[in-house]
């Protein structure tokens, strides 16, 4: 096998965890697919450190988180205007969004039987509800850390998953009907 077979054989085993992870974060294809692309040219640049290595699949997931917040964080602005402008007063800062939905939450992540829903619906959301979520749900992120990450107070990343999940619930009882 030549170094470009191996290389080629590397992306296959890898694209589609790299590209689900940023199409969850970016909620576009097509700008998912080119950040996937920036992350292959960083592993080939890395290859020889990349091939053997335990740790490739997390790397790989770092990097590809990595550009997407910073491709989301070119529209930062943006996403402050929309969220000030929805006018959401029921949110409370201080309290915890796993309480203001009571001990259950709004649809249950882990178990949906139609996981291909889900990602439809996280499409829907604009990306400052969507990636926290994203962040929190799937690769298990505290509240800290993501909030840290997006260099956002904690206040906001609560009133923004709060909303995010209530469009969630919101999006798939209509889409789909009630569970």
């Amino acid at each position: 096998m030549t170094d470009a077979d191996d290389f080629e054989a590397f992306v296959r085993r890898y694209e589609d965890m790299v590209f689900a992870t940023a199409v969850r974060l970016l909620g576009n294809p097509a700008e998912a697919e080119d950040v996937a692309q920036t992350v292959f040219l960083k592993a080939f640049e890395r290859y020889e450190q990349l091939a053997g290595s335990p740790t490739t699949g997390g790397w790989l997931k770092t990097v590809a988180t990595n550009l997407c917040l910073n491709h989301l964080s070119r529209y930062r602005s943006r996403w402050r205007l929309f969220s000030e402008l929805g006018g959401d007063d029921d949110s409370s800062t201080d309290v915890d969004p796993a309480e203001q939905l009571g001990s259950t939450p709004p649809y249950d992540f882990e178990g949906a039987d139609d996981a291909a829903r889900l990602e439809r619906a996280l499409v829907e959301l604009p990306p400052h509800q969507r990636v926290p979520l994203v962040l929190f749900h799937f690769d298990g992120e505290s509240y800290e850390q993501i909030a840290s990450t997006l260099r956002i107070s904690l206040g906001k990343l609560k009133t923004d998953m709060h909303r995010g999940r209530l469009a969630l619930k919101r999006h798939l009882t209509v889409a789909y009907g009630s569970r």
